[in-house]
């Protein structure tokens, strides 16, 4: 999915530091019009062991329950329980290593089991916030990511009707951490802003994210070629003062490279030299040049940022130049795909003062901050 990718190796030490402050939340009766969504939070495995958990997130005493895949279906605790199965008798539970609240659903699928977390969209906010951003940033941007993380589960809600989820836990769709995500800041930035969802001619956008835009952020067209009136490119400042990502160096060998290309069914040979061959209208590389011993071929920028890894590429905002010994070197700035709001971005707008609203108004121009009415799905 289009989302940013990871704000830095600080933020595991962060989440490790908030996952001592879990939070009790009010009932599901009592969040915004009652809405839920669906979390994809474990798929593959063929056993799992699910311990059920008190609202506080400790353990009740009750024994954890084994499922498995078998050929007719999941069997819990040794007896069959046909091919879907909804577990929904404590107020949380522990999936592997994750901590969740809300209800289970349990899929047989043809490899594996497929879990899934559905609980109400208020309870959800937090528990993302604190996965996404540095839950000790100022009250301003935790309030705008909260309600950044709230508008796209409810733009994303219900696009997936087949498979049973409306989003993945991981970056795939945005980050779900469950309460070990949680704190008392990122609860809360989601309190402060319950139910407001940014909007563009009545519905929920598409409210993409990423770490640092490198001074500008790019349009969806340019990333994605789809065409949003509310995501494109404008101007971030004070970004670079802030930003570790600001500016970014990434030596690469010929020989890694030649592998990447090679996976993907590009076979040049040894590589000789590499170009930015197109840049988009914020400047990043659409188009790439790779020329090599038996021919070349032009990629897509975003194509050999994930052939080579989005940690050693951290974003398409980049020149490239040839180094000695057989390397060339990617020299770059901003982290992630550069769509929608900049995290560090909206951190150094913060700085000098500016409220979440106006740091939601300036990454998503056009759109308009309601508060949700609608009833429970």
């Amino acid at each position: 999915m289009r989302r940013r990718d990871a704000a830095g190796a600080l933020l595991g030490a962060a989440l490790g530091a908030a996952g001592a402050l879990v939070t009790a939340f009010p009932s599901a009766a009592a969040t915004p019009a009652g809405q839920t969504v669906r979390v994809l939070v474990a798929e593959g495995r063929s056993s799992l062991r699910i311990e059920p958990l008190g609202a506080d997130g400790l353990p009740t005493g009750a024994p954890p329950i084994a499922i498995t895949r078998g050929g007719g279906g999941l069997r819990q605790d040794g007896a069959d329980a046909g091919m879907r199965l909804r577990l929904d008798d404590a107020s949380a539970w522990r999936v592997g290593a994750l901590r969740v609240r809300g209800a289970l659903e349990l899929f047989a699928k043809e490899r594996g089991i497929a879990v899934v977390n559905e609980l109400p969209l208020e309870e959800y906010v937090p528990a993302s916030l604190g996965a996404e951003i540095y839950p000790g940033w100022s009250g301003e941007v935790l309030r705008a990511q909260a309600v950044v993380a709230r508008t796209y589960a409810l733009h994303q809600r219900g696009r997936r009707r087949g498979v049973g989820y409306d989003l993945r836990a991981t970056t795939a769709s945005q980050r779900y951490g469950g309460l070990d995500a949680e704190s008392d800041a990122v609860v809360a930035a989601a309190r402060a802003t319950a139910g407001e969802v940014l909007t563009f001619d009545g519905e929920p956008i598409l409210a993409v994210f990423h770490a640092s835009s490198g001074g500008r952020t790019a349009s969806a067209d340019e990333v994605w070629r789809e065409s949003l009136p509310y995501l494109q490119g404008v101007a971030v400042e004070g970004e670079d003062e802030v930003a570790p990502d600001s500016y970014w160096r990434a030596q690469v060998p010929a020989t890694a490279l030649a592998r990447a290309l090679g996976a993907r069914g590009d076979e040049i040979g040894a590589v000789e030299a590499v170009e930015v061959a197109e840049r988009s209208a914020s400047g990043r590389a659409r188009l790439v040049r790779v020329v090599g011993s038996e021919g070349a071929a032009t990629i897509a920028g975003t194509a050999l940022r994930s052939a080579l890894g989005e940690g050693l590429l951290r974003s398409t905002l980049f020149d490239v130049r040839p180094v000695a010994r057989g390397a060339f070197l990617f020299v770059g700035s901003g982290r992630g795909h550069g769509v929608g709001l900049s995290q560090w971005g909206a951190f150094a707008m913060a700085a000098r003062g500016a409220g979440y609203r106006a740091i939601l108004a300036r990454f998503y121009p056009g759109t308009s901050l309601e508060r949700i009415t609608r009833g429970a799905r």
